[in-house]
């Protein structure tokens, strides 16, 4: 009985895909290693239900990035599954990584609208609109600015959403501030999340989210001592997945290597699954070093086990070692 059929099909399968850090440049190398993950994953996704895409989608959330964004995405376009996407500080933060760094928070309205696109029509400028123009740009308008860039492009719903898809929910989930680096989110967040987790809820059927930023102490590159944990309301958000054990939660902003440890970070049913999904734009090592590399995970769901493969994009394989099995119902620990 515990022999798997080798020939047993999975129910659903998806891609998990994250920072791609898309460039105005259209030979930038995070653009071509984009272009090479799409040709690979389109060589294995026939039926998938979908990429899920977990933020920074571009470098800066610039207007450029995301025309090349759509230049590729349509010279791919039919050979693809749906994307869906999160949102990622480098989308929406205050600051544009560069160098040096931009901080949008001290520019005014008027220049944060050179930089990002312009929204509506400036062309009138009424005499008492002048002083604003003058004035730095405040946080929410910031935020809205950032938000509607991201929105627009991408078609999802705000920054935080969920679908269901082929009888599977997936709930992503994001900041609500444009914080440079971390995740905000509001008490209205986690108790939509709370509610959406709550819905037609199953102990033997995973539900899927996605967050940018790793909750501390739990997959590779979010220890504490490593710094890229990032969500301010860690302890919140983790009381609130704690009551679903059947999650498996889906996280980028890291880009550890799948060969790293921690790619999997086992809930032991007092927290859900959580899986580093890499990233396509370059990699990053335990040794706290930069690598060139392209990499994402590949989910297969069958009737009572999630099987996540590893894939380099740039050799067209799949990564040994990283192949990880959550069987389903998650035994639950220390329970009644």
């Amino acid at each position: 009985m515990g022999n798997e059929d080798k020939h047993e099909q999975p129910i659903v399968s998806f891609h998990v895909i994250t920072d791609t850090h898309v460039r105005e440049q259209a030979d930038h190398i995070h653009n071509r290693h984009l272009e090479k993950a799409l040709e690979d994953i389109a060589t294995y996704s026939h039926g998938s239900s979908g990429i899920m895409h977990v933020g920074d989608v571009t470098d800066r959330g610039l207007p450029q990035e995301y025309q090349e964004l759509q230049r590729i995405l349509e010279a791919h376009g039919d050979s693809l599954p749906a994307i869906r996407y999160t949102v990622g500080n480098h989308d929406i933060g205050a600051i544009l990584w560069g160098d040096p760094p931009l901080n949008l928070t001290t520019m005014t309205q008027h220049e944060v609208d050179e930089v990002l696109g312009h929204s509506g029509d400036m062309g009138q400028v009424e005499a008492h609109d002048v002083e604003k123009l003058q004035e730095s740009i405040s946080i929410e308008a910031l935020w809205q600015k950032r938000l509607n860039n991201f929105t627009a492009i991408t078609g999802m719903n705000g920054s935080y959403h969920d679908h269901w898809i082929d009888g599977y929910h997936y709930i992503f989930l994001g900041t609500e501030q444009p914080h440079p680096k971390d995740c905000d989110m509001s008490t209205e967040q986690l108790q939509w999340l709370e509610t959406k987790l709550s819905e037609q809820a199953l102990p033997e059927q995973p539900i899927f989210v996605f967050l940018h930023q790793p909750l501390m102490d739990t997959v590779a590159g979010s220890m504490k001592e490593q710094g890229w944990y990032g969500v301010n309301q860690d302890a919140a958000l983790k009381a609130v997945l704690s009551r679903y054990p059947q999650v498996i939660l889906f996280s980028g902003h890291t880009h550890w290597q799948l060969e790293a440890q921690r790619t999997m970070y086992e809930g032991g049913g007092q927290l859900p699954t959580m899986f580093n999904a890499s990233s396509v734009a370059y990699l990053w090592t335990d040794e706290d070093e930069y690598l060139e590399g392209s990499e994402s995970l590949h989910v297969d769901v069958y009737r009572d086990r999630v099987v996540v493969k590893g894939r380099n994009h740039v050799t067209g394989s799949w990564i040994e070692g990283a192949e990880f099995t959550v069987h389903y119902p998650i035994k639950v620990n220390g329970g009644n």
